[in-house]
């Protein structure tokens, strides 16, 4: 099965649940958390990345409870607080103490509440298009997770992710939308976000004075277009974590990695290389 889709990959087990994660590379190991789009799966947010970073390091990305391949179990009411014991559930299923968090959009606010609540299991941080502070939904990150499955609905919402809404295929539309609807996909995704969706914004962020206490030297990388997470969010994280700096890419959606790849991964293999 793994052999017709890239995005089946290892299994452990983390805790309760049996992850499906990314395991290449060898090296200091970073760890990769995904976004919260409509059938987003680690290998779809992070098949660009993995295969540069892993020449130096070793990247591990898991898809997170809920999305993707990872085990869904009835019943499992989603926050921070369920999403973050997985993390540190998978880090000790693989003997791992302390590594780099690179977190995505949601996966920055996990990566943000991993640094405050186990603050040893992390070295670096760094956020991308990072949500972990409060503001008020952009229209499209309640479009993004008011998703209802279908082809043309799959195709609005990967445009408003893009500022080169080229990259935006019906191909792709159609793969992404398979993806949604895969057993359980749907089901689990639209129970994540319920409206009115600014609920799942504020269980998202961390408190602000908790963020001031971040020690950990952190990235922060935005888009200047980004139509889902204003790119206010990376100047007000730049003002909370004493140990950080921010890059802006312009003519760049909520995809970073995706719309700049080489230039996303040069730029976090230098801040993670550096000493």
């Amino acid at each position: 099965m793994s052999n017709q889709n890239p995005s089946i990959a290892k299994s452990i087990l983390a805790g309760q649940y049996t992850v499906n994660y990314h395991d290449v590379g060898q090296g200091d190991p970073v760890l990769l958390i995904h976004g919260s789009g409509p059938g987003v799966t680690a290998f779809a947010n992070w098949g660009k990345v993995m295969p540069v970073l892993s020449k130096t390091r070793r990247v591990i990305a898991p898809d997170m409870l809920g999305f993707g391949y990872t085990e869904r179990k009835p019943g499992l009411v989603f926050n921070m607080d369920v999403w973050v014991k997985q993390a540190v559930d998978l880090l000790d299923a693989l003997n791992l103490d302390t590594v780099d968090v690179v977190g995505n959009s949601f996966g920055g606010a996990l990566a943000l509440a991993l640094a405050i609540r186990h603050p040893k299991r992390v070295r670096k941080l760094v956020l991308m298009g990072s949500m972990g502070v409060e503001f008020n939904i952009t229209y499209g990150l309640d479009q993004v997770w008011g998703y209802q499955a279908s082809v043309e609905n799959m195709r609005k919402v990967l445009d408003l992710f893009t500022y080169n809404k080229a990259m935006i295929t019906d191909d792709l539309a159609k793969i992404r939308y398979e993806a949604s609807v895969q057993p359980g996909f749907q089901e689990s995704f639209s129970s994540m976000f319920p409206y009115p969706r600014q609920k799942s914004v504020t269980m998202m962020a961390s408190n602000e004075a908790d963020i001031r206490k971040i020690e950990h030297p952190t990235l922060i990388v935005h888009g200047n277009d980004d139509l889902v997470i204003p790119v206010d969010n990376a100047f007000k994280l730049l003002g909370l974590i004493g140990n950080s700096q921010l890059h802006i890419f312009n003519h760049c959606g909520h995809w970073t990695q995706i719309e700049h790849t080489n230039s996303f991964t040069a730029l976090v293999d230098g801040f993670l290389s550096h000493a």
